[in-house]
């Protein structure tokens, strides 16, 4: 199965009345060092506003970042009701000490620090904690991750505790044993979520969370020459395989791009996924799919809300 998306055939009428359930607003879709140099020295609000500007233009409403450790989200959510768009962070990203998610947040030592740290986040009013459990993609080689994860005890004592804080919990998790134990526990939605197995998807299926498996990273890919063209088909064609199969089981799935990432622009990105998401599941399920992207956003909006927050 050869895939070449990029046909731009999807308009921004098919997403019509669908939000953007996982960015990255800190980072351009171009460079992640020179992105994160532009805030070293202090939130470049220009910058958020492009940004903001792009989704507007995308007609996007609704926005799910992911956040940073320098600061841009939470500026961003005050901006974000000047372009219409109700906006959802957790302020920065939560990882253990050691292992992947220095990227967009802060780390924990012992669970006094990682209870802080949630503690932290809801006192400054963040919607939701997002938690990083494993490694990401190694785009060069399919099924390999830069590492495979924290032990499936970890992951289950960190939601545990940012559930009995009354938080919803967001978890990075790549790899079939990170992202199972924390379905296992309940987390709330999983990200990403490369290599599932299907019994994993099943699991998945019988859970309350949203997947969002954010095709458009590896799709985009194609063609680009950065990393062997026979490794993405892989990786994308794998991954639009577990979608396919857990729509098919009426999993819930939401539509995020990943947007800033390495050739995922904000507000464009969001068009791709969605033409992923179709390809994966089937044109002739176009009306489905978009009934079961708006009922996850739906309860995205829900669950993943600071209510002692003014929005």
């Amino acid at each position: 199965m050869q895939i070449h998306w990029i046909e731009k055939r999807i308009t921004k009428e098919a997403i019509k009345m669908l939000g953007e359930c996982h960015a990255h607003l800190m980072m351009d879709g171009e460079n992640y060092k020179a992105a994160a140099a532009l805030h070293r020295d202090g939130v470049k609000e220009e910058a958020i506003r492009q940004h903001f500007q792009a989704w507007k233009d995308a007609g996007v409403a609704f926005v799910r970042d992911g956040g940073d450790a320098l600061g841009v989200s939470r500026r961003a959510r005050d901006l974000a009701e000047e372009y219409g768009i109700d906006y959802r962070t957790p302020l920065f990203a939560i990882h253990k000490k050691g292992h992947y998610g220095g990227i967009v947040g802060h780390a924990f030592g012992d669970w006094k620090e990682y209870r802080e740290l949630v503690l932290w986040a809801k006192r400054e009013g963040a919607d939701f904690i997002k938690i990083m459990i494993s490694g990401i993609m190694d785009f060069s080689a399919s099924g390999v991750l830069t590492e495979e994860g924290l032990e499936p005890e970890e992951i289950r004592e960190m939601i545990r505790i940012a559930h009995g804080e009354g938080m919803a919990v967001m978890a990075h998790g790549n790899g079939d044993r990170p992202a199972a134990a924390a379905l296992e526990a309940g987390v709330d939605s999983l990200e990403h979520g490369n290599y599932l197995s299907r019994d994993t998807l099943d699991l998945l299926t019988e859970s309350s969370a949203v997947w969002v498996p954010t095709l458009a990273p590896a799709g985009n890919l194609l063609g680009c020459g950065r990393f062997p063209e026979e490794e993405v088909q892989k990786i994308l064609k794998r991954q639009m395989e577990c979608v396919s199969y857990a729509f098919k089981k009426g999993a819930r799935l939401g539509l995020g791009s990943d947007a800033g990432a390495y050739r995922v622009p904000h507000g464009q990105g969001l068009l791709d996924e969605y033409g992923y998401m179709l390809e994966a599941v089937g044109r002739d399920q176009e009306e489905s799919l978009k009934q079961r992207l708006r009922d996850s956003e739906a309860w995205i909006r829900r669950i993943f809300h600071n209510s002692s927050r003014q929005k």
